[in-house]
């Protein structure tokens, strides 16, 4: 009995387990490279929020790897992304800015939403509230943390 209670309280929790890991100061980020990341490199699309959305990655230069994205929902945009990960300090850091249908930013203007890099796995790519998954050449998922409704949304993008 006490085996099964076990491998219950075991399938619960894997089954429960979040994608997404927070950025802990004292362990700091693993080392890392953009090459760790050139799988992202391409022109992406999904559906999410009622939606479709774009998303393009270009390929390491200068230090840094560019992406934009873009949500349409009922054949209207809703609002844009743009961001890069670029190297730093040996490390990767996550970096983006929001702006409305007519780019209006949704942060300052001298603010971007900044995401640490933690670790590294075979397929995955952890940054503070964001895992970026390579399922295969043609698909990856990206799962994302929102703080505020504390929940962790997946998005599935094919190419």
């Amino acid at each position: 009995m006490k085996k099964i209670t076990y491998l219950l309280l075991l399938f619960v929790t894997i089954s429960f387990a979040q994608n997404t890991l927070h950025y802990n100061d004292e362990k700091g980020s693993e080392k890392a490279t953009l090459k760790d990341m050139e799988w992202l490199v391409g022109n992406w699309t999904g559906e999410a929020f009622g939606g479709t959305f774009q998303e393009n990655w270009s390929s390491p230069l200068g230090g840094s790897m560019l992406f934009d994205f873009k949500l349409v929902v009922e054949g209207k945009v809703v609002f844009y992304e743009v961001g890069h990960i670029v190297e730093k300090d040996k490390t990767l850091l996550y970096q983006i800015k929001h702006f409305d249908a007519n780019l209006k930013g949704w942060e300052d203007k001298d603010k971007s939403e900044d995401f640490r890099f933690i670790k590294k796995e075979k397929n995955r790519m952890y940054f503070d509230n964001f895992t970026f998954e390579k399922v295969s050449e043609n698909e990856i998922n990206l799962y994302a943390y929102f703080e505020d409704s504390k929940k962790e949304v997946i998005f599935n993008f094919k190419k």
